[in-house]
């Protein structure tokens, strides 16, 4: 029986994806034209669709390296260029992961784009979670949906004012006493660290750093947060929130993930103590008998908001 090493097959396994790499590379950039890209054809162009240096210059990398790639030698190629090369090269998803198994770099099956929207089926189960508070957020903390328990501690007036259904904007932007989390000085340093480590999959995508820019420059606070490097993953955690209505309560979270919606989950609330219990019963039964209008006014808010700000 012939011993062969790890290192021996994964030696093999480069030598012969690299050759692949490099004819998948020049098929993609011959099929695409210089007016594909915005560019002028040109004179005496004697390569079928763009040249190397082109697609090195779209792809904002040096066109010895970019050579180098699609000649199939030992570089190491990190996920964000590969994915400028595969804008560049006008790859569809399947062509993208085989770019990715050929450069042996992890693929993720992420889009770019966060979802922004659930379906009737989701929906449904969060609202038979009621009295239970229950929310749909993507990974970076955009409110997809709502079931109405949640709304009952999150809709109030101040957060409203604020018209973005996203829950770092409502924490960081409304006043403290306002604000339906108690102890912000414990919470917010650890959302902060969870936002960072979904950052680490969307790093230089406009719609991603748009929001850290634009949520520093609103918040002081956020943007010292951010600067920190904190990362941690979403996990269950013991949080207490306020209502004017009844006070404190002190909820368990707990995420569930969402099949067919990358980055997302359900975030569902449990009370913590039967006090907990009582409150969430009788802000129900509020609800029900005083907010009807400010209940339909949270509904159309979400809803707006994800139509007129679509997923990039």
């Amino acid at each position: 029986m012939r011993d062969v090493t790890t290192g021996d097959v994964t030696m093999r396994t480069t030598q012969r994806r690299r050759p692949e790499l490099a004819a998948f590379l020049r098929s993609r950039r011959a099929r695409v034209t210089p007016a594909d890209v915005g560019m002028p054809p040109g004179l005496r162009r004697r390569t079928p669709g763009l040249r190397r240096e082109e697609v090195a210059q779209l792809s904002g990398v040096g066109v010895t390296w970019y050579t180098w790639l699609e000649q199939g030698r030992p570089i190491n190629a990190s996920a964000q260029v590969l994915d400028a090369v595969a804008r560049t090269l006008r790859l569809d998803p399947p062509e993208r992961e085989h770019l990715y198994r050929l450069a042996e770099v992890p693929f993720t099956t992420a889009p770019e784009g966060l979802p922004r929207t659930v379906g009737p089926e989701v929906q449904g189960i969060i609202d038979a979670l009621d009295p239970l508070l229950a929310v749909v957020y993507n990974s970076r903390y955009d409110i997809l949906a709502a079931n109405p328990a949640y709304r009952d501690l999150f809709a109030v007036p101040a957060t409203l004012r604020i018209r973005v259904p996203n829950v770092l904007w409502s924490l960081f932007t409304v006043p403290e006493e306002a604000s339906p989390v108690v102890h912000l000085e414990r919470e917010l340093p650890v959302m902060v660290a969870t936002l960072r480590s979904s950052y680490g999959r969307h790093v230089g995508e406009p719609a991603w750093e748009d929001y850290i820019r634009w949520l520093s420059a609103a918040s002081p606070y956020f943007a010292e947060l951010w600067a920190r490097g904190a990362v941690t993953p979403p996990g269950p955690r013991v949080k207490t929130f306020r209502h004017e209505a009844v006070g404190e309560l002190r909820m368990t979270s707990q995420s569930l993930s969402v099949d067919g919606m990358p980055e997302c989950r359900i975030v569902v609330y449990t009370p913590e103590d039967e006090e907990a219990r009582v409150k969430l019963a009788l802000l129900r039964e509020r609800r029900q008998r005083l907010w009807p209008p400010l209940e339909e006014q949270s509904v159309e808010l979400i809803r707006r908001w994800n139509a007129e700000n679509p997923a990039p």
